[in-house]
């Protein structure tokens, strides 16, 4: 652990918190949004947990994900459309709670929270299975296939883990909008596979025949 890897890990946690605050707070026009508040809580708090234990047992990975950098254009425009999709579902939140055009039942909120820590759950148990994950596409130094705990599920859990994740916040957020426009990763997603998929059979040994052997990349038996 350095000193500049904790300031840049909490320098980017803080950044992430005001930003979303700002997005649904400002947009709402009032601070009583309790449905933003729940977002905040369940999806800052672990943040900060899982970053403190990268930092402590695993600094590499958290290194890897902090400075992680698309390089090929393709999947710049992959990473630049989430950006996009989230803003556009966070400004509609607030916006649908200020003008409470479809705001959803509380129990739809408490759905939509247990989904979402559920796969946060999921998230945290692929950062454990494999280090050799990255924000950025890439086949590293030495990496071998992980076909072990999810991986012998789904080929790529973490997209698993995330696509409940943010389809999950416009339920938290109340804002059937927002589900709606968040269902947009899917093609997002698929996009990003068909290039990942791509790369790794060309570049990492045993993927071909673990594709094989795994057949479901995301949901089984569904895709």
């Amino acid at each position: 652990m350095t000193v500049k890897l904790l300031m840049q890990a909490i320098i980017k946690f803080a950044a992430g918190l005001i930003l979303v605050g700002l997005l649904l707070f400002l947009l709402a026009g009032t601070f009583a949004f309790w449905q933003a508040w729940l977002l905040i809580g369940i999806l800052f708090v672990p943040m900060l947990i899982a970053g403190f234990v990268m930092m402590f047992r695993n600094p590499a990975l958290l290194r890897k994900r902090l400075n992680a950098k698309e390089e090929q254009k393709e999947q710049k425009t992959v990473v630049a459309l989430s950006g996009i999709m989230f803003l556009a579902a966070f400004v509609i939140a607030g916006l649908n709670f200020r003008f409470k055009w479809f705001v959803m039942p509380d129990w739809t909120v408490i759905i939509g929270t247990v989904v979402f820590l559920f796969a946060y759950a999921m998230y945290a148990e692929v950062l454990r299975e494999n280090a050799y994950l990255s924000r950025t596409i890439e086949v590293q130094e030495d990496q071998k296939i992980i076909d072990t705990g999810l991986y012998r599920i789904v080929r790529h859990p973490m997209y698993s883990a995330t696509l409940f994740l943010f389809i999950s916040m416009g339920f938290v957020l109340a804002s059937p909008i927002s589900v709606a426009i968040l269902l947009l990763y899917i093609p997002i997603i698929a996009k990003r596979m068909k290039n990942e998929e791509k790369i790794l059979e060309e570049g990492l040994e045993g993927y071909t025949d673990y594709k094989k052997r795994v057949k479901y990349k995301v949901i089984p038996f569904v895709w």
